[in-house]
């Protein structure tokens, strides 16, 4: 699936060089995602309207659930358009929430407290970026070993115990607050999404992200620095990760190492989803928001239908894998 987040069409240009490529015909295969979003949100509306599914609260808990997914998802659309994946996702998360509350308690304030958390997420984005373009050691391996070592850390440094943020500024910034009836949480996801596909499709960074995971060889040959590329997307995953620890901070008051648990399948596969290529070169940021929406509402839906875990997870897994057979695009090159 390529949307226009993607879009190459035409020349392209890369350092001194250009890359042409064909003009592609349309196919509703490439708004999969957005057809699906708008099914999954008409059937929950007409089946459970009974039951607030379409209430104004409802649909802005919504938000405010997916919107770490969501900042998580517009890094990793980076990562994986490079054609590397990044595993770590959730436990840096978790970390940075601690490190961040840590500092807070320690009396450092809000501001010292942002600065560790993010410092932290950067600081573990630039081991997997070191480790993935210095060592060659494969991505998948580098933050599998990360997500575990980061994992182990947060539930070392605390013992298991949630440190709870005072701060009332902190948490009305990063999580809890709301600017009249909008959420602080859909006005960081909004800002960030901006950034990120202005950052992909208006710039030379995301183009050449695009083709160093389209063909690196190719994309080294016509002047592009692909290390340093997946060096920065790295880091920016890293950082988006921080940034959501915060964010999981700011929304339950505490850092805890149970934050951003599992969270790593739900970016990717809101990522996958969105129309990114999991083989690199074709990436869409405002799919990977779109994608993490539809998880978010799904789960929100049998939730409020009653479903129990164990059906949730069933009915969740098949709407994904029907959601990308039949965009299938988005994960061939």
């Amino acid at each position: 699936m390529q949307s226009k987040d993607s879009n190459l069409n035409g020349t392209v240009a890369l350092g001194s060089h250009t890359v042409s490529r064909k003009k592609k015909s349309f196919d509703w295969r490439d708004y999969i995602v957005y057809l699906a979003f708008i099914g999954v949100i008409i059937y929950f509306s007409v089946t459970l309207h009974d039951q607030g599914f379409v209430s104004t609260d409802n649909l802005l808990n919504i938000i405010r659930q997916t919107a770490m997914i969501s900042l998580m998802g517009l890094a990793m659309t980076f990562v994986i358009s490079t054609g590397e994946i990044d595993l770590s996702v959730g436990s840096i998360a978790a970390l940075s929430s601690l490190t961040a509350a840590l500092t807070i308690q320690a009396g450092f304030g809000m501001i010292g407290g942002v600065a560790i958390g993010l410092g932290t997420g950067l600081l573990v984005g630039l081991v997997n970026g070191l480790l993935v373009t210095k060592l060659a050691i494969p991505s998948f391996l580098v933050t599998l070993g990360t997500m575990g070592t980061v994992a182990g850390l947060a539930m070392w440094i605390t013992d298991t115990a949630p440190v709870p943020i005072v701060d009332a500024t902190f948490n009305f910034v990063f999580g809890s607050g709301d600017i009249g009836p909008i959420p602080i949480l859909l006005v960081w996801t909004v800002l960030a999404t901006i950034i990120a596909h202005f950052l992909l499709r208006k710039t030379s960074f995301g183009r050449q992200t695009l083709a160093t995971g389209g063909n690196e060889s190719a994309a080294r040959f016509s002047g592009v620095k692909t290390q340093r590329i997946k060096l920065l997307v790295f880091l920016g995953s890293g950082f988006m990760a921080g940034f959501a620890g915060l964010l999981y901070a700011g929304r339950m008051h505490a850092g805890r190492f149970t934050f951003g648990e599992g969270d790593e399948l739900s970016v990717i596969a809101a990522v996958i989803l969105g129309g990114t290529s999991l083989f690199g070169g074709v990436g869409t940021v405002i799919g990977t928001v779109i994608g993490s929406l539809m998880i978010g509402t799904i789960n929100n839906g049998l939730i409020i239908m009653g479903l129990d875990v164990s059906q949730q997870m069933m009915i969740k897994g098949l709407i994904i894998i029907l959601a990308v057979a039949f965009g299938k695009k988005a994960i061939k090159r």
